[in-house]
């Protein structure tokens, strides 16, 4: 049976943008494949079209059947992970085998707060002001 994994350096998966994302891939294959890649990249979701941006990739081409490979990723500044009404900004990290139909897919969230932004979420408590929080990190006031 054929198997492909992310691991994480850091014990989480939320990541702020700027930061160099630590991790490995690890394979056990049944057939030595043409080549392994992990991409990093974000899509959206929803209404609408949908949009892809990939922000990097690595290719270990020849791998062997079984094996691991360290990577680092730097995440760009921006779009931050978010969820709206209409529309939310998904941020993965993807490996798939060249040849193969076997993927691996593991989500991250990038936002400087540490969790995903929810768009129009205009509730209020004590620890969290009222209004649009991308706003609020942006230093904006609509």
């Amino acid at each position: 049976m054929d198997k492909l994994n992310i691991y994480f350096r850091e014990d989480n998966t939320a990541f702020a943008p700027g930061q160099t994302l630590h991790g490995a891939i690890q394979w056990a294959l049944e057939t030595n494949p043409r080549a392994l890649e992990l991409s990093l990249f974000w899509y959206t979701a929803g209404k609408g079209t949908r949009d892809v941006g990939v922000v990097e990739t690595l290719t270990v081409d020849h791998p062997g059947s079984s094996g691991s490979k360290d990577f680092a990723f730097t995440l760009p500044k921006g779009p931050f992970s978010f969820s709206g009404r209409l529309i939310s900004v998904i941020w993965a990290l993807e490996l798939t085998c060249a040849g193969s139909d076997e993927t691996v897919r593991q989500e991250i969230i990038v936002s400087p707060t540490g969790h995903e932004i929810v768009l129009g979420d205009d509730t209020w408590t004590e620890d969290r002001p009222r209004g649009n929080p991308l706003e609020r990190i942006l230093g904006r006031r609509s």
